[in-house]
């Protein structure tokens, strides 16, 4: 089939690759001209494990190609996917502004039968408008006679990390049409993705909508629950970890989601139980578990930085700790609603200085970070220079590299042994027996 994607962000990028290596011929456009002209020339805006490769091969392959023109990639397409961003206003609504207009672009160089996806995360009810839109645009033109389009919902699933794999070899795929045309044609796109037996589910538009935003809430509300467990074990003397066996040896709960930590991050959870939140009110309907949900997981963010203070005072100025961990979760370069934003802002604002290392977000974190005091965070080229002379370590985010460091090092860097560990990585007995204190989350104080 040809397709486009309007919007090379993290979706858009990593579908319209993944849809040109089952060998469609995919048109990616994205308005930022700077971003396509690096993509044509190989250099990749995000970081993906197996991203990289797959976009090189398809773009000299013919399959994938970049442009910044819709009238250079629409007419000859049958299905335009939309997947570009739909940030949180200040009410934490999502902003579709940009989704309609794509939906406005894409109907100005429509000229036969074409299928408009919503691939965002968007509200209940954007499909609609961005009906009416196309509509619109439609009816102002001259030569749109006899131009028929449908529009249907398709949310993303993806886990940034493991984007490509779960692309590829999909848990289900999600289609919101209210069309047999349109169905038949989405089927047989996402068929040569469900070889794995994985069903394709298809339902009305609204409930596909629906479907993407109660996902990632379930999700972000075991990862709170189980949070809020950490912080009972901590106050009765219970281990965490313990509890998780307990209870995700249930067949009923699993395993997945139920790790304590110092909060989840990203793009998807913190954004989507907002809009949860906001569609709720929009309508009438108090979201409660989902403001529990939000609420649990701003104070969890708070519990590294809580706990630096609890130990050494409000004061420290004289204080330096290294960080390990940037971004909101490993494999990712990602940023946003990152945990170690509100450790380094926390702990700067008292006058620490932070040495901090992460594998791939450095780019990212300088823009993040940009509002902290010059000198009060340097980026550091390793793991163990961002140890040197530090007062303590500060663990955020679990990359592989920093599960089973040489523990008599870090020691020997360090100017005390002491482990703030905010994703309870390592063991409290080994960390006894290695002479360090250690600081987790639901497993007591080593």
């Amino acid at each position: 089939m040809n397709i486009s994607i309007i919007g090379t962000g993290y979706v858009g990028l990593v579908s319209g690759t993944c849809f040109s290596e089952m060998g469609n011929h995919v048109w990616c456009i994205d308005i930022d001209q700077n971003k396509i002209e690096n993509l044509k020339n190989g250099k990749i805006p995000i970081y993906e494990p197996g991203l990289e490769e797959m976009v090189l091969r398809n773009h000299e392959n013919g399959r994938l190609d970049f442009t910044s023109d819709y009238a250079e990639a629409i007419p000859s397409s049958d299905i335009c996917f939309i997947a570009v961003g739909t940030p949180p206003g200040e009410d934490g609504s999502a902003d579709i502004q940009y989704v309609l207009a794509a939906a406005e672009s894409i109907a100005k160089h429509m000229v036969g039968y074409t299928i408009v996806v919503d691939k965002s995360t968007v509200p209940v009810g954007t499909s609609e408008k961005v009906r009416a839109a196309i509509r619109r645009v439609l009816d102002e033109r001259t030569d749109s006679l006899g131009i028929e389009f449908d529009v249907v919902s398709n949310p993303e699933f993806l886990k940034e990390g493991v984007a490509i794999n779960d692309f590829m070899k999909p848990d289900r795929v999600v289609i919101g049409t209210d069309n047999a045309r349109a169905e038949a044609i989405m089927r047989q796109l996402y068929e040569q993705f469900t070889m794995n037996e994985h069903p394709i589910i298809c339902t009305d538009i609204k409930s596909a909508e629906i479907i993407k935003y109660a996902a990632n809430a379930m999700l972000a509300t075991r990862i709170s629950f189980m949070n809020e467990i950490a912080l009972l074990c901590d106050k009765v003397g219970g281990d965490v970890r313990a509890v998780r066996r307990g209870i995700g040896t249930d067949s009923r709960i699993g395993m997945s989601f139920l790790h304590a930590s110092c909060g989840y991050g990203g793009s998807c959870f913190p954004k989507d139980v907002k809009e949860l939140m906001s569609v709720g009110k929009r309508n009438g309907l108090e979201m409660k578990i989902a403001t529990a949900v939000e609420d649990v997981n701003n104070r969890q963010k708070l519990l590294l930085s809580d706990r630096v203070v609890q130990k050494y005072g409000e004061d420290l100025s004289e204080k330096t700790f290294a960080l390990w961990g940037l971004s909101f979760k490993p494999e990712t370069d990602d940023m946003r609603e990152a945990p170690s934003i509100t450790v380094v802002t926390e702990l700067t604002k008292r006058g620490a200085k932070i040495k901090a290392y992460d594998p791939e977000a450095y780019e990212m974190a300088k823009r993040y970070l940009a509002y902290i005091p010059a000198g009060a965070i340097s980026y550091e080229p390793d793991m163990w220079s961002a140890l040197n002379g530090a007062d303590a370590l500060i663990l955020v985010t679990e990359w592989k590299q920093f599960r089973s460091p040489d523990f008599g090092k870090v020691k020997g860097l360090l100017k005390e042994p002491v482990i703030f560990d905010g994703r309870n990585q390592y063991d409290p007995k080994q960390m006894k027996a290695e002479g360090i204190e250690l600081h987790c989350i639901g497993r007591g104080l080593v």
